[in-house]
């Protein structure tokens, strides 16, 4: 099966469901809205939530995304939903997957370029 490249029709706006602006990151979103307004240190956030330190700082510093298991931890401890955390990190990685695949598009001369292979789609193909 052969792919033909795709031309896209506009690289000047995202799709819809992709941000314009650059969202927050849940982690310092985390840090913002939540551990600094209740005066909570990383330590302390750790030990609410049950993980890490190290997981605590490397999520706030933006390093860690935002998992199942930290959204639902974070759910229970600050009485949101676990589906707004895994909302921004949708946000987030969405919006860095457009500006990252249009920049490989804007080189390929406006073309779609293929998506990368994972180890079962090589297999199966």
């Amino acid at each position: 099966m052969s792919t033909v490249p795709l031309r896209l029709p506009s690289l000047s706006a995202p799709p819809a469901g992709v941000p314009l602006r650059a969202p927050v990151h849940p982690g310092r979103f985390l840090e913002r809205q939540y551990l600094v307004p209740l005066a909570i240190n990383q330590t302390r956030a750790a030990e609410l939530l049950g993980v890490s330190r190290r997981r605590v700082n490397e999520l706030v510093m933006g390093h860690r995304a935002m998992s199942p298991d930290t959204a639902l931890r974070c759910a229970l401890a600050f009485g949101t939903g676990a589906d707004f955390w895994l909302h921004l990190q949708a946000q987030w990685d969405c919006y860095h997957a457009w500006r990252a695949l249009r920049r490989q598009a804007l080189r390929c001369g406006g073309v779609l370029p293929p998506a990368p292979r994972t180890c079962a789609a090589a297999e199966a193909a």
